[in-house]
């Protein structure tokens, strides 16, 4: 998985360096414990957001360099001074700047995930037996790049998820240059489309609601998904990272946390690709 290349981890923690906090140094003796290494704490953080391991074995993956509570206090640490949501920030507006995003065409969609120990932002799911799972709704371009998500339990609707993950993609400064919406037949509502108008999204194409019947009546036809493809593909990227898929955390702002770690390392690997595509190769001097 790309996540656990050691470049696309060594780009990211250099936006994550300035933005750690200084521990304070109060012991009256001055003789605290050696700290343990925060790039070390990392790798630990990003090997169980590709894998969706336990904190345990994500240690023990590492090579027990630094314990797993010792990985936990720091994402708790890191989660209080806003480190997560500004690399996602950060990775967001470098694509921006570097490749370009392409608000022409939007979408938004929900994709549901387990969640066997319950928690915060979690509930039955209807398509698993009413096992425990939880939600995330996803804006995204025309090209899949996330701007702007929200989560939920599993048994909350799509339509409910919307203008939070609209006010998400407002708070970056997005939603104003959003041209066209694309949405599925689970957005075909009055107070979606009062939500779109407060919005100022006035173009948008959403998929109409089949009445009781119609969908034996219209056969092996069906409607086409338009560009609602782009935003699928994106919960299928989203879903490589196995903490994600099957999320064991119990507080909403940890599954926040890891939603956007797995955001700032699909963008930042895109990037590098994309160096790698434009940059010229040199030849060697023979």
């Amino acid at each position: 998985m790309r996540a656990l290349d050691r470049e696309v981890q060594a780009t990211i923690w250099q936006a994550i360096e300035p933005l750690i906090p200084r521990p304070a140094s109060d012991h009256p003796l001055g003789c605290h414990r050696p700290r343990a290494s925060d790039w070390e704490c990392f790798k630990v953080m990003v090997v169980r957001e590709a894998t969706g391991c336990s904190w345990e074995d994500a240690e023990r993956l590492c090579g027990n360099v630094v314990s797993d509570t010792t990985v936990r206090s720091r994402r708790d640490e890191w989660l209080a001074a806003g480190v997560y949501d500004a690399i996602a920030n950060e990775a967001i507006r470098s694509y921006d700047r570097i490749v370009g995003l392409d608000l022409t065409d939007t979408a938004v969609d929900g994709s549901l995930h387990k969640a066997p120990t319950g928690g915060e932002s979690s509930g039955k799911n209807p398509t698993d037996r009413g096992k425990l799972g939880w939600k995330w709704s996803i804006l995204t371009d025309k090209n899949g790049i996330p701007i702007g998500w929200a989560i939920d339990g599993a048994n909350r609707h799509d339509s409910v998820l919307f203008p939070a993950t609209l006010d998400a993609a407002k708070m970056r400064g997005l939603l104003e240059e959003i041209e066209t919406m694309w949405l599925d037949r689970g957005y075909d509502s009055g107070p979606i489309r009062e939500e779109l108008a407060t919005a100022g999204i006035d173009d948008t194409v959403i998929a109409k609601k089949r009445k009781p019947g119609e969908a034996k009546k219209a056969g092996p036809k069906r409607q086409p998904m338009g560009l609602r493809w782009p935003v699928e593909r994106t919960n299928s990227w989203l879903s490589n990272f196995g903490v994600l898929r099957r999320n064991n955390s119990r507080k909403t702002a940890h599954r926040l946390a890891e939603l956007a770690l797995a955001v700032a390392l699909l963008l930042t690997a895109k990037l590098i690709d994309w160096r790698n595509r434009w940059s010229p190769v040199v030849a060697p001097i023979r």
